[in-house]
This record gives structure tokens, C-alpha cells and sequence, in this order.
């Protein structure tokens, strides 16, 4: 019985995945060569390539005027690598950025580096909403009020702030913000293959694998093809989305091994019947988890209901002088890696698409008895 790891990344892997790919450490499929040691000009890799592109196109539905592009840097790296892409595009290096938590607040601070960074909207202090006071980056802001400039050269969010515990999806058309013709980049890292996306309403979106996609090392691109090769003249060439797309992401040599076991992840995802189908087990997961913080007052979760992330939930004891105690015990139970990120404190529960509803369920069972000893 392995352990339930809540990490937010890396994160947990299908077990059937790791399996495979330790079967297949030395010899992949009677190649003689582990994927670590192919050409990624070869025929092998080509293939796992090809394979990890289609299924994930198949996966997210993926139009066909979007290129995928299979990258390195993380999420940290396409906070520059962005802006170094799309900004100077038109000519007036503009670009907005809504704040929501501690990774949009990032990709903004990178942003204003490469050209005129603002503010469209920020849930960055504390209101009052249905009554009840959220504190800052509890909430999301709602895009009827973002002030979005009709000559941006795009418009960015984080759908999921894997920090905060904030997942917003319900993308705006910016045409109807009067700014037509201003694409939205949203940042998916930790929610990516959790739930369908909408591309009609996104130029570009890009997602850290190691938070549900696969290892660390590789960063999933989906940009449309209209928003390629208006790059900034010092944009470094391997970062260049035209020099990616056109050497199908094969400009320099990509992070293959990450690239194969996300490949193996895309097919255990099609075994489980598709995005529709994690979608509905990540509903369960988090109705679960989120019912049982509402029945106590023993732990607490401050994000407000209508933006709860599926995929990453934060909370908290009423009494924090048993965080320790919670985090020995709980580990000592098998459910590892629940401290919170170390600048909000408190605990965190990652319940990716690999955690199933039994981790969640032996979560639960966890802190009703840690409950009943301490409360």
C-alpha cells in the first residue's frame, strides 16, 4: 500500500504510469535504448512524440488552428517567455494582467520586464461578498469590472492559483470588455486535463506539467497560430514560439523522458475515459473535501465557495498550535505532504487527477479522528 501523496507539484503519478515507465526504463518497446538515451531525432522518440501530441490534442479537444508545442522552463519560464512572444505584437507593448493570487502576482512582476505591465483587476484586498468578508485572494474579480485596454497585446490570468486555492473558469469574451481583438492568456498549470477548456475564449494557454500532466521538465503549450512570430528582437531564439512551433518544438532538444511519461499519462487519462470523465471523479473529490471542512469548525477554508479550487485546497486549524502535531500524525498515517505553501501557512491538500477519491476519503477519515483526540 503506497502512501497518499498530496503534493502540489511534483505531484503524484498514476501508478500504472510509473509502472510502465520502470518496465520500460532500459529497453522501450525492444528499441534497446531507455527514452534516456534516444536521439530526439530518431525514429523512437519521433513516434513517442507524435503519440504524446495527438492524444493530448484528443484530449482537450485541441483546435486544429492551435499549435502544441512541448517546452522547457515551467510556468516561472513562460512568465517571460510570454511577454517576450506576444507583447511587442501590433506595436504598443501593452499587456494586462488580472491578479488573483501569489502565481498571477508573479507573472505580472515578470511582465512589466519586457514592456507596460498594468493592472486590469486584483482581488488583492479584502470585500464583502454576499455578506460574508473575504480576505485578499479568496475571491476572484469579476470581469464585468476588469479594465482592460482596447489596445493590449493580451490580457493574462492564472485559472487556478495553486497557492491560494482559487480556480476561475468561466473565461470572458473580451470582445464584450471592448477589447476586441485582445487575446486572453491564462496561465492552467495546476488544473490542466482536470476539466474541459473553452479555447474560443483563450489566444494561448500554458501549463507546468508536474502539477497534473506528468514530471517536471516539461511545459505544455497551446497557442494560436495567428499569435506566433511577433517576437521581441531579444527574445532568445529556443524561446521563440515561431522557432518551437516550426521545428515541432524540436529546436533544441526537448526534456524527452518528461515528454514520454506525460505521453503514458495522456493514455491512462483516455483508459479513464477522457477529460468529461476526470472531471466528474475531480467533482466528487472535491464536494467531499470541501463538505467536510463546511461541517466543522475544528478546520476552516477561506476561499469563497463560488471560486473553490477542485484541484487545490488549502485550510486551516482553529487552533494552530497543533499544526505540527496534525502534519506528524497525519504522515504517520500514510497521507504525506499536506504543510501549506510557506507563505500562507496553514495546510494544503493537492487532489490531482492521479488522487483518487479513496485518498480523499482516507484524508477525511484522518481528520475527523485528529478532530475527535483534539477537539
Amino acid at each position: 500500500m503506497r502512501p497518499w501523496n498530496f503534493s502540489a507539484g511534483p505531484s503524484a503519478l498514476p501508478l500504472e504510469v510509473l509502472r510502465t515507465a520502470a518496465e520500460e526504463m532500459t529497453d522501450w518497446r525492444g528499441s534497446g535504448m531507455s527514452v534516456m538515451e534516444m536521439s530526439h531525432r530518431g525514429k523512437q522518440f519521433i513516434q513517442i512524440h507524435a503519440e504524446a501530441e495527438a492524444d493530448l490534442r484528443e484530449l482537450l479537444a485541441v483546435p486544429d488552428d492551435f499549435a502544441v508545442l512541448f517546452m522547457q522552463g515551467g510556468g516561472i519560464g513562460e512568465n517571460a517567455i510570454l511577454p517576450m512572444n506576444l507583447i511587442g505584437r501590433g506595436g504598443a507593448n501593452k499587456a494586462d494582467y488580472v491578479l488573483s493570487g501569489s502565481w498571477s502576482n508573479k507573472s505580472y512582476k515578470e511582465g512589466r520586464r519586457y514592456g507596460d505591465a498594468a493592472v486590469a483587476a486584483s482581488s488583492g484586498d479584502a470585500v464583502s461578498l454576499d455578506g460574508v468578508r473575504q480576505e485578499a485572494w479568496t475571491w476572484f474579480p469579476d470581469p464585468a469590472q476588469w479594465k482592460v485596454r482596447a489596445d493590449a497585446s493580451y490580457v493574462h490570468l492564472c485559472s487556478n492559483e495553486t497557492i491560494d486555492g482559487v480556480e476561475f473558469v468561466q473565461w470572458p469574451d473580451l470582445a464584450a470588455l471592448g477589447a476586441p481583438g485582445v487575446p486572453l492568456t491564462v496561465d492552467a498549470s495546476s488544473h490542466i486535463l482536470s476539466r474541459p477548456i473553452d479555447f474560443s475564449r483563450a489566444g494561448l494557454v500554458f501549463a507546468g506539467a508536474q502539477k497534473n500532466a506528468g514530471p517536471a521538465g516539461v511545459t505544455l503549450v497551446f497557442v494560436r497560430r495567428d499569435l506566433i512570430g511577433h517576437a521581441l528582437p531579444t527574445c532568445p531564439s529556443a524561446f521563440d514560439y515561431a522557432n518551437v512551433a516550426g521545428a515541432d518544438s524540436m529546436f533544441n532538444t526537448p526534456p524527452t523522458y518528461a515528454i514520454y511519461v506525460a505521453g503514458l499519462v495522456f493514455k491512462w487519462l483516455k483508459k479513464q475515459g477522457g477529460v468529461a470523465a476526470m472531471e466528474r471523479a475531480n467533482i466528487a473529490k472535491a464536494q467531499a473535501l470541501y463538505g467536510y471542512l463546511d461541517s466543522t469548525d475544528f478546520y476552516s477554508n477561506r476561499v469563497h465557495p463560488s471560486v473553490r479550487s477542485r484541484m487545490n485546497v488549502p485550510f486551516f486549524l482553529a487552533d494552530e498550535t497543533l499544526n505540527a502535531a496534525f502534519l506528524q500524525q497525519a504522515e504517520a498515517a500514510g497521507l504525506l505532504q499536506l504543510k501549506g505553501h510557506k507563505s500562507v501557512g496553514g495546510m494544503r491538500a493537492s487532489i490531482y487527477n492521479a488522487m483518487p477519491l479513496e485518498g480523499v476519503n482516507a484524508l477525511i477519515a484522518f481528520m475527523q479522528d485528529f478532530e475527535r483526540r483534539h477537539g
